[in-house]
């Protein structure tokens, strides 16, 4: 399956990041402005006017007043009758919070879909991107359109879980906790953390880093144990799969 396909597949299943019965336009803007406000390209503090949102991404101002309303939601950005829509400053404990939360949502989410069973299309889907993965980490070359590619089926891989767990409410749940990039390594792409990380661990290599060697052989554990049926050491598989990430920021940007 092409990675255009495994998307579109990916897209007809609950979604983790929007809620349910978003319009196609409303999802594609709510998905921009997003990244934008994750990897910093719109700083905090900034007020977020509708029309120059909607002449900025060629859009009407009905998808962006729906997409700000969700992010709202989020957290992302902020509220307020006089001053309408800005962006929410993020900490790095937000950032730590927030993987934390996930780990323990999104563990629950793979023990609930184990236990209810796995339909064989979508873990067929779920294979294909651990595939898909393995193959662009075993080409042993990196650059950041190639992270990108690997981030991307990440992100499909961690909603696939959470959709198959068919729990709106912890679905939604999940999606306050979207407060950092996962189209990337957040280590370099969230200025929040950037910021605390030394540049030489900000540079991007010429082969896959250890992290990514690393998160894609959980990958394939985790497949192999929801092919098993083992809801209870799945759980507890992907919940330090995605704590790693804050073990490795933490030694990251902790002085020693």
């Amino acid at each position: 399956m092409t990675d255009l396909a495994v998307a579109d597949a990916v897209e007809q299943d609950a979604a983790l990041a929007e809620p349910q019965h978003t319009e196609p336009a409303t999802h594609t803007v709510l998905t921009r402005l997003r990244e934008m406000i994750v990897t910093g390209e719109i700083p905090p503090e900034t007020r977020l006017r509708a029309e120059g949102l909607a002449a900025q991404l060629d859009v009407s101002r009905t998808p962006i007043r729906s997409a700000l309303a969700v992010l709202s939601a989020e957290g992302l950005v902020n509220y307020s009758v006089n001053r309408g829509y800005t962006v929410r400053p993020v900490t790095i404990g937000d950032v730590f919070d927030s993987i934390e939360v996930r780990a323990s949502l999104e563990g629950m989410a793979l023990r609930t879909s184990v236990d209810r069973g796995w339909e064989p299309a979508v873990l067929d889907r779920l294979s294909d991107m651990v595939g898909q993965g393995r193959a662009i980490v075993d080409r042993g070359e990196w650059s950041e359109a190639i992270e990108h590619q690997w981030y991307q089926l990440n992100w499909q891989f961690h909603r696939t879980i959470v959709a198959s767990a068919h729990n709106a409410v912890l679905r939604n749940a999940m999606r306050m906790t979207l407060i950092y990039p996962v189209f990337g390594d957040v280590a370099r792409l969230c200025p929040t953390v950037a910021a605390c990380v030394p540049a030489r661990a900000r540079q991007i290599p010429a082969i896959p880093p250890d992290h990514i060697m690393e998160s894609q052989a959980e990958h394939e554990a985790l497949l192999t144990v929801i092919q098993r049926g083992d809801g209870t050491e799945a759980q507890r598989n992907l919940s330090d799969h995605i704590l790693a990430t804050k073990r490795r920021l933490h030694a990251l940007v902790l002085p020693r």
